[in-house]
């Protein structure tokens, strides 16, 4: 038996596929997915190995591209 052929997911959004800057707006959102994925999943068992300074260190990341979008955004790609 076949699965039923899922929709197709709808086109990102032009702030995130054309506009000048839109390589970075999407670095942005993948740094503060990763850091809200790490925070999430932090009490499950294999993420409790990691040590706090790794956490700390994508959240640190995380903070520091979102300081660097907001304060020498690239207007031209």
């Amino acid at each position: 038996m076949a699965l039923p052929k899922l929709p197709p997911l709808p086109p990102l959004p032009p702030a995130l596929t054309v506009l000048p800057g839109w390589r970075q707006r999407r670095r942005l959102l993948l740094v503060w997915a990763w850091a809200g994925l790490l925070i999430l999943l932090r009490p499950l068992w294999p993420l409790r190995l990691l040590p706090g300074w790794v956490v700390g260190g994508v959240l640190l990341w995380a903070v520091l591209e979102l300081l660097l979008w907001a304060w020498w955004p690239r207007r031209w790609n």
